[in-house]
Protein backbone atom coordinates (compact mmCIF):
# COMPACT_ATOMS: atom_id res chain seq x y z
CA UNK A 1 0.00 0.00 0.00
CA UNK A 2 0.82 3.66 -0.42
CA UNK A 3 2.54 5.90 1.99
CA UNK A 4 0.03 8.51 2.37
CA UNK A 5 0.16 11.67 4.27
CA UNK A 6 -2.42 10.33 7.26
CA UNK A 7 -1.11 7.29 6.59
CA UNK A 8 2.90 8.95 7.36
CA UNK A 9 1.26 11.11 9.90
CA UNK A 10 -0.07 8.39 12.25
CA UNK A 11 3.57 6.76 12.02
CA UNK A 12 5.08 10.05 13.47
CA UNK A 13 2.64 10.43 16.00
CA UNK A 14 2.68 6.01 16.95
CA UNK A 15 5.75 5.96 19.04
CA UNK A 16 4.59 8.98 21.25
CA UNK A 17 0.72 6.53 21.42
CA UNK A 18 2.76 3.59 22.17
CA UNK A 19 5.75 4.50 23.91
CA UNK A 20 5.73 8.12 25.03
CA UNK A 21 5.69 7.34 28.84
CA UNK A 22 4.80 11.22 29.92
CA UNK A 23 3.39 12.81 32.85
CA UNK A 24 0.91 15.44 33.87
CA UNK A 25 3.83 18.01 34.36
CA UNK A 26 4.88 17.18 30.66
CA UNK A 27 1.86 16.64 28.85
CA UNK A 28 1.19 20.33 29.98
CA UNK A 29 4.70 21.73 29.48
CA UNK A 30 3.96 22.99 26.60
CA UNK A 31 0.64 25.12 27.37
CA UNK A 32 2.46 26.75 30.00
CA UNK A 33 5.05 27.40 27.71
CA UNK A 34 3.37 29.02 25.56
CA UNK A 35 1.23 31.01 28.37
CA UNK A 36 4.25 32.55 29.26
CA UNK A 37 5.13 33.59 25.80
CA UNK A 38 7.16 30.96 24.64
CA UNK A 39 7.23 29.40 21.28
CA UNK A 40 4.95 26.17 20.52
CA UNK A 41 7.94 24.06 19.56
CA UNK A 42 9.33 21.05 21.36
CA UNK A 43 10.19 17.39 20.61
CA UNK A 44 7.16 14.60 20.97
CA UNK A 45 6.59 12.89 23.94
CA UNK A 46 7.86 10.12 21.59
CA UNK A 47 11.33 11.80 20.87
CA UNK A 48 11.52 12.29 24.79
CA UNK A 49 11.11 8.87 25.31
CA UNK A 50 13.95 8.42 22.98
CA UNK A 51 16.75 10.83 24.64
CA UNK A 52 15.92 9.27 27.78
CA UNK A 53 16.51 6.01 26.53
CA UNK A 54 19.94 7.03 24.68
CA UNK A 55 21.12 8.89 27.56
CA UNK A 56 20.37 5.91 29.77
CA UNK A 57 22.53 3.99 27.46
CA UNK A 58 25.71 5.55 27.90
CA UNK A 59 27.85 6.00 31.30
CA UNK A 60 25.42 9.34 31.99
CA UNK A 61 27.31 11.32 34.36
CA UNK A 62 27.61 14.70 32.43
CA UNK A 63 24.92 15.86 29.60
CA UNK A 64 25.25 18.83 27.60
CA UNK A 65 22.36 20.32 25.74
CA UNK A 66 22.55 23.11 23.44
CA UNK A 67 19.12 24.78 23.38
CA UNK A 68 17.03 24.56 26.71
CA UNK A 69 13.94 26.65 25.52
CA UNK A 70 11.09 25.35 28.44
CA UNK A 71 12.77 22.22 29.33
CA UNK A 72 10.92 19.62 28.11
CA UNK A 73 13.52 17.73 26.17
CA UNK A 74 15.79 18.09 29.45
CA UNK A 75 14.16 16.62 32.01
CA UNK A 76 13.55 13.16 29.28
CA UNK A 77 17.34 13.74 29.69
CA UNK A 78 17.91 14.46 32.58
CA UNK A 79 15.30 11.38 33.77
CA UNK A 80 17.68 8.79 31.58
CA UNK A 81 20.74 9.60 33.38
CA UNK A 82 21.71 7.44 36.82
CA UNK A 83 21.45 9.38 39.91
CA UNK A 84 24.64 10.76 39.98
CA UNK A 85 24.74 12.22 36.51
CA UNK A 86 23.86 15.34 35.79
CA UNK A 87 23.02 17.66 32.79
CA UNK A 88 24.44 21.26 31.85
CA UNK A 89 22.01 23.38 29.15
CA UNK A 90 22.53 26.20 27.15
CA UNK A 91 19.79 28.62 26.98
CA UNK A 92 20.08 32.63 25.20
CA UNK A 93 16.76 33.97 25.92
CA UNK A 94 16.34 34.44 29.87
CA UNK A 95 12.69 34.24 29.65
CA UNK A 96 12.94 30.58 28.40
CA UNK A 97 15.52 30.28 31.35
CA UNK A 98 13.69 31.43 33.64
CA UNK A 99 10.47 29.13 32.57
CA UNK A 100 12.75 26.02 32.56
CA UNK A 101 14.58 26.24 35.93
CA UNK A 102 11.08 26.26 37.24
CA UNK A 103 10.40 23.33 35.30
CA UNK A 104 13.04 21.47 36.12
CA UNK A 105 12.14 22.32 40.17
CA UNK A 106 8.78 21.05 39.79
CA UNK A 107 10.49 17.99 38.40
CA UNK A 108 12.35 17.41 41.00
CA UNK A 109 15.84 17.71 39.15
CA UNK A 110 16.64 20.95 39.66
CA UNK A 111 20.04 19.54 42.00
CA UNK A 112 21.09 17.53 38.49
CA UNK A 113 20.72 20.49 36.11
CA UNK A 114 22.93 23.74 35.62
CA UNK A 115 21.46 25.83 33.29
CA UNK A 116 23.77 28.62 31.64
CA UNK A 117 23.07 31.71 30.07
CA UNK A 118 24.15 32.77 26.91
CA UNK A 119 24.73 32.51 23.16
CA UNK A 120 26.05 28.51 22.91
CA UNK A 121 29.12 29.42 20.46
CA UNK A 122 29.99 32.06 23.06
CA UNK A 123 29.72 29.49 25.93
CA UNK A 124 30.45 26.33 24.47
CA UNK A 125 34.66 27.14 24.50
CA UNK A 126 34.61 28.36 28.23
CA UNK A 127 33.09 24.79 29.28
CA UNK A 128 35.48 22.73 26.89
CA UNK A 129 38.50 24.56 29.04
CA UNK A 130 36.05 23.87 32.02
CA UNK A 131 35.48 20.42 31.54
CA UNK A 132 38.38 18.29 29.99
CA UNK A 133 38.41 16.16 27.32
CA UNK A 134 36.21 13.06 27.26
CA UNK A 135 33.97 14.42 29.95
CA UNK A 136 30.56 14.25 28.38
CA UNK A 137 28.64 11.25 27.51
CA UNK A 138 25.84 12.49 25.82
CA UNK A 139 24.86 16.02 23.84
CA UNK A 140 21.55 17.23 22.38
CA UNK A 141 21.48 19.96 20.09
CA UNK A 142 18.40 21.99 19.78
CA UNK A 143 19.29 25.35 18.74
CA UNK A 144 20.37 27.71 15.75
CA UNK A 145 20.20 25.15 13.25
CA UNK A 146 22.57 27.26 10.58
CA UNK A 147 25.23 26.74 13.66
CA UNK A 148 25.09 22.82 14.43
CA UNK A 149 28.54 22.25 12.63
CA UNK A 150 29.64 24.79 14.87
CA UNK A 151 28.35 23.17 17.84
CA UNK A 152 29.39 20.22 17.08
CA UNK A 153 33.25 20.96 16.57
CA UNK A 154 33.51 22.45 19.33
CA UNK A 155 31.53 19.56 21.53
CA UNK A 156 34.08 16.72 19.46
CA UNK A 157 36.99 16.94 22.22
CA UNK A 158 34.20 16.77 25.16
CA UNK A 159 32.62 13.54 24.17
CA UNK A 160 33.90 10.61 25.92
CA UNK A 161 34.74 7.48 23.73
CA UNK A 162 31.02 5.60 23.36
CA UNK A 163 29.40 8.72 24.07
CA UNK A 164 26.58 10.22 21.88
CA UNK A 165 25.71 13.58 19.70
CA UNK A 166 22.09 13.64 18.87
CA UNK A 167 20.65 16.37 16.87
CA UNK A 168 16.84 17.40 16.37
CA UNK A 169 15.43 18.80 13.28
CA UNK A 170 17.75 17.48 10.56
CA UNK A 171 15.36 16.73 7.68
CA UNK A 172 13.35 20.43 8.65
CA UNK A 173 11.17 21.74 10.45
CA UNK A 174 7.85 23.47 9.86
CA UNK A 175 9.44 26.32 7.66
CA UNK A 176 10.39 23.74 5.42
CA UNK A 177 12.27 20.51 4.33
CA UNK A 178 15.67 19.11 3.58
CA UNK A 179 14.59 18.61 0.11
CA UNK A 180 13.54 22.06 -0.32
CA UNK A 181 16.86 24.04 0.56
CA UNK A 182 15.63 23.84 4.54
CA UNK A 183 17.02 21.26 7.27
CA UNK A 184 20.81 20.49 7.80
CA UNK A 185 22.11 18.79 4.97
CA UNK A 186 25.95 20.18 5.52
CA UNK A 187 26.19 19.38 9.38
CA UNK A 188 24.49 15.77 8.50
CA UNK A 189 27.52 15.00 5.91
CA UNK A 190 29.77 16.84 7.97
CA UNK A 191 29.04 14.51 10.79
CA UNK A 192 28.84 11.36 8.51
CA UNK A 193 32.34 12.39 6.85
CA UNK A 194 33.96 12.54 10.52
CA UNK A 195 36.22 9.41 10.92
CA UNK A 196 35.64 9.65 15.43
CA UNK A 197 31.83 9.07 14.94
CA UNK A 198 28.99 6.45 13.60
CA UNK A 199 26.21 8.02 13.23
CA UNK A 200 22.82 7.87 10.80
CA UNK A 201 19.26 9.59 11.18
CA UNK A 202 16.06 8.35 12.27
CA UNK A 203 12.56 9.63 10.84
CA UNK A 204 11.20 11.08 14.26
CA UNK A 205 10.10 14.17 14.67
CA UNK A 206 11.65 16.74 12.35
CA UNK A 207 14.52 14.32 11.74
CA UNK A 208 16.90 12.95 14.76
CA UNK A 209 20.51 12.48 14.28
CA UNK A 210 22.34 10.09 16.53
CA UNK A 211 26.14 9.86 16.01
CA UNK A 212 28.33 7.82 18.33
CA UNK A 213 32.00 8.37 19.37
CA UNK A 214 34.30 5.55 18.45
Amino acid sequence: MPMTHERWQFLLNYPSNVFGESDEQLDTLMDRAVEAGLPSIAISSGAGQLLKLLASMTQGRLALEVGTLGGFSGIWIARGLPGEGRLVTIEYSDLHADFAQEEFENAGLADRVDIVRGAALDILPALVEELGPDSVDFVFIDAVKSEYTDYFDVVKPLVAPGGLVVADNVYGTGQGWIDEGFGTDDFNRHVAADNAFDATTLPVGGGLLVARKR
